[in-house]
């Protein structure tokens, strides 16, 4: 896989890319994630002989770019905003339209999005919001948060597959709010599967910070392997 950095409107952004593409996965992340990109990547190559792109763009602040609504802190003291519109708009409006045409992928190469924690929340939430996507790769997300069971009840998921995982610790933290993520997790895959949509739940070893580069190459892999 060929590797680059470039900016997108004001968001920095790394690639990698091979020959004719079959899909172009896309992921926001920050901190620990863009550290371990390069881990994540070489899985998801030794777990396909399909070809992808994969784009990684900056997020500067986690609690306001990628969340869907205003909602109080659920640790310290940090709430939560309501910028994952603007996010998505940035997403199907600048970068996809300049991933097309810098790295050569036609209109219809398939397009992924993904994402760990809160970005895994905000990769399905853009699911129910937008049609650019043909699989979203939720990976640990914080469908504990406030409002969520009720949205994804009253709303349709408009991609074809959904990739669900959570670590089988996660349910177990003293965190009130955060230990009830197994039954919101769980109550979203029976949802998906009501609509008859293409999903997998999978359960990894550990907590919400075990391997997330690992459990995001797992859950982007089945999206290649499973996109026809």
């Amino acid at each position: 896989m060929e590797k680059m950095s470039f900016e997108v409107g004001t968001k920095e952004c790394t690639a990698y890319y091979s020959s004719d593409p079959e899909l172009l996965f896309i992921q926001p992340a920050s901190g620990d994630e863009e550290r371990f990109l390069d881990e994540e990547v070489r899985i998801i190559v030794s777990s396909s002989k399909r070809n992808f792109a994969f784009i990684s763009f900056h997020i500067d602040d986690w609690n306001n770019e990628l969340s869907p609504w205003c909602a109080p802190p659920v640790f310290g003291n940090e709430s939560f905003g309501d910028g994952a519109s603007l996010t998505l708009r940035y997403i199907t409006e600048e970068l996809i339209p300049s991933a097309r045409e810098r790295l050569k992928l036609s209109g219809s190469t398939p397009v992924v999005l993904g994402g760990y924690s809160l970005a895994g929340l905000f990769s399905l939430w853009s699911a129910y919001n937008s049609t650019a996507f043909e699989s979203v790769c939720c990976v640990s997300p914080s469908v504990w948060f406030d409002g969520w069971r009720e949205y994804a009840s009253d709303n349709k998921i408009l991609c074809s597959n959904v990739y669900l995982s959570l670590g089988i610790k996660e349910e177990k933290t003293k965190n009130k709010k955060k230990a009830g993520v197994g039954d919101c997790i769980r109550y979203q895959n029976e949802l998906l599967n009501q609509e008859d949509i293409r999903c997998i739940l999978e359960w990894n070893d550990g907590g919400h910070f075990n391997d997330p580069a690992g459990r995001c190459a797992k859950g982007f892999a089945w999206c290649l392997n499973n996109e026809h």
